[in-house]
């Protein structure tokens, strides 16, 4: 398997255009059904960048709103990613996503975009990753929890610093399923 850190859209790619442009599908998965939400990008692989994934329960989780279609052709080469990600097939995406969020926020996500399949880190981890100070990992914590892309860039790889799981927007049971898919958590 090809191990590739997903690309970013730019600002100008997602510009006021696409906004009008939502698309949106949905895909059943072992954690629940995900929202997907794209806009076009003639640089994305299935021409749909992905501007959120998310769960319905999930802290902060999108919703459909009035204008947006439904295109699950769209979606096509992401949800295979998915697929395969959920059979254990696939260990790193390679999907195109509208970059939003703060400096900050973005940092932090780059940083997420870096924990290898398997594997866990901390909070500190991240916040020296991205510059913060050691008492910014409260701020990264909440940059980790305002994530759009859950499972594609995995802020469930992030736990404790004393190896407990802690907070994910869409549940703890989720983020313990999830690493015990990856083989992560300890048997």
């Amino acid at each position: 398997m090809t191990t590739v850190t997903p690309t970013s859209v730019t600002e100008a790619d997602s510009g006021e255009a696409v906004r009008a442009a939502t698309v949106y599908t949905t895909f059943d998965s072992p954690v629940g059904e995900l929202l997907l939400v794209g806009v076009p990008s003639a640089g994305a692989p299935g021409g749909t960048a992905l501007a959120s994934l998310s769960l319905p329960e999930q802290k902060g989780a999108a919703t459909v709103q009035d204008g947006w279609l439904r295109d699950d052709a769209a979606f096509a080469a992401i949800r295979d990613q998915l697929t395969a990600y959920f059979e254990g097939r696939l260990t790193s995406f390679t999907i195109a996503y509208a970059d939003e969020g703060t400096d900050f926020q973005r940092r932090v996500w780059r940083a997420l975009e870096t924990i290898p399949y398997g594997t866990t880190c901390t909070y500190g981890d991240i916040a020296r990753q991205a510059g913060a100070p050691q008492a910014g990992v409260r701020a990264v914590g909440t940059a980790i929890g305002r994530n759009p892309l859950l499972v594609v860039r995995p802020c469930h790889r992030v736990i404790g610093a004393d190896g407990a799981l802690r907070g994910y927007a869409a549940g703890l049971e989720r983020k313990e399923r999830l690493l015990g898919l990856e083989g992560a958590l300890a048997s």
